[in-house]
């Protein structure tokens, strides 16, 4: 019912699993429960002045969703060109739904993660296991050099995390656990419906 009712409110359709990539470090796209949304901003604060990335953005729900309920801004990051062609298909649909036209705080970026041009602005980075731990440790380190060029407070957003993900955070990098967001509806069934969110030291 979540999934009707914000899709309509929307006015996009994000529902649904990529198929598998034929890139072997590249996962199938798979959205963010909107439950698991709830829950992650009910605990995290947002603020206008934010600048959101979304590597391996899919459809786009992350990006309309913080747009939408927190008018911070949000660039999507998504590397296969149909998913990309959809997202900007939904973001005319969900300008019609607005009835005005999106400002530049909604964008979406055909390329690869490791691609993409860290901007000086961009402060939260948020990752639903999108590629391998060495596509991850790639983007990673471009933050980092990102941070040491523009001296900044940095957050990486992990949902349903991986093992790999967060040992090389933990082990490799300065980054340290800030909060868990445990997403209460779904972790009954999975225990790894949480998020675990790092901020840089």
């Amino acid at each position: 019912m979540k999934e009707y009712s914000y899709e309509k409110l929307l006015n996009i359709r994000t529902s649904g699993i990529g198929v598998p990539n034929s890139l072997i470090h590249y996962h199938p796209y798979e959205p963010t429960p909107y439950e698991a949304l709830e829950a992650l901003f009910e605990q995290y604060e947002v603020y206008r002045t934010d600048h959101y990335v979304d590597f391996g953005c899919g459809l786009g729900r992350l990006n309309f969703y913080i747009h939408y309920f927190y008018h911070a801004s949000v660039i999507g990051v998504e590397m296969n060109e149909i998913f990309y062609r959809k997202a900007i298909k939904n973001k005319k649909q969900y300008a019609k739904k607005l009835k005005r036209s999106i400002d530049n705080k909604l964008q979406f970026i055909c390329c690869k993660a490791e691609e993409y041009p860290i901007s000086s602005k961009d402060n939260h980075f948020y990752f639903f296991n999108p590629f391998s731990i060495h596509i991850f440790q790639h983007v990673v380190n471009r933050i980092l050099n990102s941070v040491e060029d523009h001296p900044r407070e940095i957050n990486l957003i992990l949902y349903y995390p991986s093992e790999e993900y967060i040992f090389y955070l933990e082990n490799a990098t300065n980054f340290e656990l800030l909060q868990e967001v445990v997403v209460p509806i779904l972790s009954n069934r999975n225990a790894n419906e949480r998020f675990l969110i790092y901020r840089l030291k």
